[in-house]
């Protein structure tokens, strides 16, 4: 097709409005305009251009939904990393400046796309979502109660305070009401979420039993069934990833390294620096759902008899830091996730094997 007829679209989008710029396969500024935030007004003016057209948005609160309205309209619609955007950072900064620097980014195929698709788990990921948020909420009631106690002057450890055998007790504490009340209202709202959260774990599980890669991922060690429908909610589909290295760094398990003056001159000789590379620690650029259900996973591997402790005893036999272990643990882990899910296999002890850490 001549670059004539394909047309790079950038949108900025906001609630109200969405700033769209169109260029040409030349680079040129052939449209611009603001349309309403609405299914509606965006199609209308998509239709209007001809052409091969190839969309770019952010990654941001509106990009499911667009994605999913674009993608039978359009050739192509990537929806772009913002961390990834320092083209958007520099000079001065406007919608129309931003939907015009996205349709250029995405003309030179300097964009790093995020992961949209597989419409057959949307039910699973929503209820995914919706699980990991009110754990979330959970966990803060449950912070906001313990630093209440703490910060007049009362010691609560464990899981006890949480109790409600023995919330009367804990109350009674409190000699001031307001703070009483306050404790009150705490307890109210984390009994509001626990029983909440009970149910959004029962339709989690009821939906992921419709998927056979839930089926699995359950034969792994440490992968019971709540992890196994949260790894094929996030995850969606194992050949987004083409090594365990690549699944590594989404996890936020890969190491980060840094070396500068590698190489230097003797006697007229190329020679490589013997200086060793400077580790930097892991990833911060990951989902952090991921690195959470691995490192979770392989806590409760060391725990429980089976292949993974085993690995895991080998590795401190060497001498490696419990810390390390664990983490290399937790590699082996999402490796093995990574291998079952793509080749439908079983587990086998096999696949824990020392040298393939």
């Amino acid at each position: 097709m001549l670059s004539s007829n394909v047309k790079y679209i950038g949108l900025d989008v906001h609630k109200e409005a969405i700033a769209v710029a169109v260029l040409n396969g030349a680079g040129k500024l052939v449209a611009e305009s603001i349309v309403e935030t609405k299914a509606s007004t965006l199609l209308d003016f998509l239709h209007g251009q001809r052409g091969e057209l190839h969309v770019t948005l952010e990654e941001g609160t509106w990009a499911a939904w667009l994605y999913d309205l674009l993608k039978p309209h359009v050739g192509e619609v990537v929806v772009c990393n913002p961390r990834r955007n320092a083209l958007l950072k520099e000079g001065s900064n406007s919608d129309k400046v931003d939907a015009r620097k996205l349709a250029e980014l995405v003309r030179s195929g300097m964009l790093r796309a995020v992961y949209h698709g597989e419409n057959g788990l949307r039910a699973l990921r929503e209820l995914a979502r919706t699980y990991q948020v009110v754990s979330k909420d959970l966990k803060r009631v449950m912070n906001r109660l313990k630093a209440l106690y703490r910060s007049w002057g009362i010691p609560c450890t464990g899981t006890r305070v949480y109790s409600q055998r023995h919330r009367e007790q804990w109350l009674k504490k409190i000699g001031e009401a307001g703070v009483r009340r306050r404790a009150e209202l705490f307890y109210q709202q984390l009994d509001a979420l626990q029983a909440l959260r009970h149910t959004v774990r029962g339709e989690l599980l009821a939906e992921s039993r419709k998927h056979q890669a839930v089926k699995i991922l359950r034969q792994i060690p440490s992968i019971g069934p709540l992890r196994a429908a949260q790894l094929v909610a996030v995850m969606q589909t194992p050949h987004r990833f083409r090594s365990k290295r690549q699944l590594w760094t989404y996890s936020g398990l890969a190491v980060e390294t840094h070396d500068s003056s590698q190489y230097r001159f003797v006697d007229g000789q190329l020679q490589r620096s013997k200086k060793p590379q400077q580790v930097r620690g892991l990833n911060q650029n990951h989902n952090h759902a991921m690195k959470e259900i691995f490192k979770s996973a392989a806590l409760s591997a060391t725990r429980r008899a089976g292949p993974f402790q085993d690995f895991y005893e080998g590795l401190l036999a060497k001498g490696m830091k419990p810390e390390l272990a664990c983490l290399t643990l937790a590699r082996k882990i999402a490796a093995t996730t990574l291998t079952l899910w793509k080749k439908g296999e079983c587990f086998d002890a096999r696949y824990v094997k020392p040298q393939a850490a």
